[in-house]
């Protein structure tokens, strides 16, 4: 490569958890830089979570939930356009740790943002007990993203 690999950049953790994967989750819901505003959506999001729970007779802390809510998202491989004389082959290949954690949480914001409640921490809030519990679209993009590699499994060959 001509040019010098960027250096990477390591984030601070959250005020209220001390975990530095909450602050990239915040990052990646932020829009137009209104950080407070994502930090406050996402805590209520999972003060709603451990409200919804609880009703239902569980015991779990909020942010457990969602952390197994995103590894429930979480891809193992994805699909790769390649050029192979002249012809395009999706080759299924591993995804990194560090991608497979962005793309999980990308999936699980743009999924609720998709969703029919009323606000964005409602929409959240069931997004990420609907991913815990192995349902919802996140996990069903991570589905079919899983059944297009397995489909392509014959042109693995082609990953160099």
């Amino acid at each position: 490569m001509r040019k010098a690999k960027p250096k990477k950049r390591y984030v601070l953790p959250d005020p209220k958890f001390g975990d530095t994967m909450v602050t990239k989750f915040v990052n990646n819901l932020m829009v137009d830089g209104k950080k407070s505003i994502a930090y406050s959506i996402f805590y209520n999001a999972l003060e709603i979570v451990q409200q919804k729970l609880s009703k239902e007779g569980e015991s779990i802390d909020a942010l457990d939930i969602w952390k197994k809510g995103l590894s429930n998202v979480m891809p193992t491989v994805e699909v790769k356009a390649r050029r192979v004389g002249g012809a395009t082959f999706q080759v299924p290949i591993e995804v990194r740790p560090d991608r497979k954690q962005s793309l999980g949480m990308k999936w699980m914001i743009t999924m609720s943002r998709k969703r029919n409640e009323r606000t964005m921490k409602e929409r959240l809030a069931n997004e990420i007990i609907a991913a815990s519990r192995g349902e919802g679209a996140a996990v069903k993009k991570k589905d079919d993203t899983h059944r297009m590699a397995e489909a392509n499994k014959a042109f693995s060959h082609f990953r160099f």
